[in-house]
């Protein structure tokens, strides 16, 4: 039986992605051994105990994938994201995850992951226009 369905743009919302990210979670552990990304999320606090940044990712099937780095403009160059990303990298460890994968953008920070060891995997030129994009992966 074929369903009727209407397909269409919406503007997105937790509850509705939420579905979407439970179907896909769901294939894949059946594929792969019942095993489901492990999140992770490291907080840069002030002081006062505001986000000034952090990480944000997942293991899964020996790989700490980093999707989100950030640090206010204000507290960059300082160390504070060399912080974040070693302190996720022993976490990954402690996981039993020894690889890394990360993205980035021509004008987001591949000097910085370089630095830190991480080496580019992929190059996808023209994204965005005029710059590219990056894969890389780091043993631990």
């Amino acid at each position: 039986m074929t369903a009727n369905l209407r397909i269409a743009i919406e503007p997105p919302n937790n509850a509705d992605v939420g579905v979407v990210m439970q179907q896909l979670t769901a294939y894949n552990a059946s594929k792969a051994g019942g095993e489901t990304p492990d999140y992770l999320f490291i907080a840069a606090r002030d002081e006062d105990g505001t986000v000034r940044g952090g990480l944000v990712g997942a293991t899964y099937l020996g790989w700490l994938s980093v999707t989100m780095v950030s640090m206010d403009e204000s507290l960059r160059s300082q160390g504070h994201g060399a912080a974040l990303m070693k302190l996720a990298e022993d976490e990954a460890v402690r996981r039993g995850c020894p690889r890394v994968f990360l993205e980035t953008l021509s004008f987001q920070a591949l000097p910085f992951y370089e630095k830190l060891g991480y080496e580019v995997h992929s190059k996808l030129e023209g994204f965005p226009p005029g710059g590219a994009r990056y894969a890389l992966t780091k043993m631990l």
